[in-house]
């Protein structure tokens, strides 16, 4: 990962647009506001990891806005809007290709995949297809924004496909070698059978009139093409982050798409992940599914070199200090210590998802119970448990299972005076969770795969006072950095129930020891320093007419 101690490279002068599949901006229809809309900016996450970035250069976002409106005139206002107080571009896709783009494809196909999960998978070929097109009307915003010398920053797996769009609307790539026509085409043709990329004809206008929303093809050859309609080699450097998982090449190609997505990104010209593991899975699932030869910090393709680096994300960790300073939440947290006097209590916060691992969660505290009775009625686990997808059988089988299992631990070690489950199946407020994390012994994070799991990030924010215990599963990416955690196994329920007990009863001042290593870290290693470092080793690369090549005295980008 990039070094924490070298100096960042932003320029200036630069222009960075960043593509993700929602803005982040939330539009809802409002009749009392001007236009019939309001506009309200997100908070946290990628906002405030791009935060860094806004401060040094010039900023474009393109994204889906989350909604569909029935008029064109509608659609201009919001543009406007969204282009003059935002900074924002919006992608329009019709309802029935988003939804079967974002919970078609990605979430039902990409997601379980990535998460070590294919018995979830049900590839079906109209969501691939839908997959295809929103990717494509992506591309087709960015060009119609982009300019010579631009980065274009993609996020994430919903947009695997755009890289390798990008370099044929925009640069005229002939994609030849290691992509075959055959994969070409799969790749680059619309929903309506039209080749809405033209190959090496670059810029140029598909035949076919398009007879829907969402397959408006932008026909000027404007923006940086040159005059025969396709612009230089190296136009612009195009990046790429997963935030979930990669995983290994053995359970990745099972996806029967499997070279498409990988050709689809290899066209970058960095590729950062939030691991080695998963920067590691990537480079050998190129050489064994392309062929492609690679060393520990990226591949040879198509006469580029593309750089391969990890970037563990972090959060502001100031936010919640400065939420625990607030009044209203020092009055909860008085109200909390009442409430639970003379109990230990464990924290745990997740989506109610597969992946999290509740109901590991709640075996192994079942398990500590059974093995240590003489903590019945004094210790409390707080598990909230935000929903997630609930028309989705697989997400409602997970919260019957989940229900199931509170409702028998309760009642097998519950009293009159205490439950040691107090079970939350909605979100809680900003100010309900900093208090939740400042009054709690432990905080218990079981995911049985997890990108990085930030609320590990969270709860040491706020835990300068109390130096409480975090018990991280080995499966998370940020058990890769927090070094002071106490790392499970989250299928081994002994285990877990052993890091429980050993949470519960570590001395002071093993807990500050630890304590110190995980705070310097959150507190280094922040959401703006994650997005900062990407940008000026993107910003670094060397780019030449037909290759990529990378930049003298780097060796921060993958190791």
């Amino acid at each position: 990962m990039p070094s924490s101690t070298r100096d960042f490279h932003l320029d200036p002068s630069a222009h960075l647009i960043v593509v993700s599949n929602r803005l982040p901006v939330t539009i809802k229809a409002d009749a009392s506001q001007p236009g019939g809309y309001s506009f309200t900016l997100s908070s946290g996450g990628l906002v405030s990891a791009l935060s860094g970035c806004k401060k040094s250069m010039s900023f474009t976002w393109i994204g889906w806005p989350g909604l569909n409106v029935s008029s064109r005139a509608e659609e201009e206002f919001i543009e406007k809007k969204l282009r003059e107080e935002y900074s924002c571009e919006p992608v329009w896709i019709d309802d029935d290709v988003a939804d079967a783009h974002y919970n078609g494809f990605s979430n039902s196909i990409l997601w379980p995949l990535f998460h070590y999960h294919p018995g979830e998978m049900n590839f079906d070929e109209e969501n691939w297809l839908a997959y295809r097109e929103a990717n494509l009307l992506f591309a087709e915003k960015v060009r119609s924004v982009v300019k010579q010398g631009d980065m274009v920053w993609v996020q994430d797996y919903h947009l695997m496909l755009l890289p390798l769009m990008l370099r044929t609307l925009i640069e005229g790539s002939n994609l030849q070698g290691h992509t075959s026509h055959r994969e070409l085409e799969h790749v680059r043709h619309g929903v309506d059978g039209t080749s809405h990329l033209q190959g090496s004809e670059g810029l140029a206008a598909p035949k076919k009139e398009p007879t829907n929303k969402s397959s408006r093809i932008t026909q000027s050859g404007e923006g940086i093409g040159t005059s025969d309609g396709a612009a230089s080699r190296g136009a612009i450097k195009i990046g790429f982050f997963l935030h979930t998982p990669f995983p290994s090449s053995e359970i990745y190609r099972i996806l029967p798409v499997r070279r498409e997505i990988l050709l689809g990104i290899l066209h970058c010209d960095l590729i950062g992940f939030h691991t080695y593991d998963y920067a590691r899975h990537f480079l050998s699932s190129c050489t064994r599914i392309l062929g492609l030869p690679t060393m520990p910090n990226g591949a040879e393709f198509e006469g580029r070199y593309v750089h391969v680096g990890t970037y563990p994300i972090g959060i502001e960790p100031t936010q919640f200090e400065e939420g625990l300073r607030r009044e209203s939440v020092q009055t909860r947290i008085k109200a909390l210590e009442r409430k639970f006097e003379g109990v230990k209590i464990i924290v745990g916060v997740d989506r109610l998802d597969y992946i999290k691992g509740v109901p590991q969660k709640l075996h192994a505290l079942e398990t500590f119970l059974q093995d240590h009775p003489e903590w019945i009625g004094k210790v409390v686990l707080v598990q909230v448990a935000v929903p997630s997808r609930q028309d989705v059988e697989e997400y409602q089988n997970l919260r019957a299972i989940v229900n199931e299992a509170v409702g028998r631990i309760n009642g097998r070690f519950g009293t009159v005076e205490s439950m040691p489950i107090h079970f939350l199946h909605r979100s809680v407020n900003f100010d309900e969770l900093c208090a939740l994390y400042a009054i709690s012994d432990a905080c218990l994070v079981t995911s049985t795969r997890d990108g990085m799991n930030l609320v590990s990030y969270e709860y040491i924010a706020c835990q300068k006072e109390k130096h409480g215990v975090m018990i991280l599963s080995e499966f998370a990416g940020a058990a890769q950095s927090l070094n002071g955690s106490l790392i499970v196994n989250p299928w081994d329920k002994f285990a877990v129930a052993d890091a429980i007990h050993e949470a519960l009863t570590m001395p002071s001042e093993a807990k500050q020891k630890n304590f110190g290593k995980l705070s310097a870290y959150v507190e280094k290693h922040t959401a703006s320093w994650w997005g900062v470092s990407f940008v000026s080793d993107l910003t670094r690369i060397k780019v030449a007419t037909g290759s990529s090549s990378p930049a003298p005295g780097r060796g921060e980008v993958a190791r």
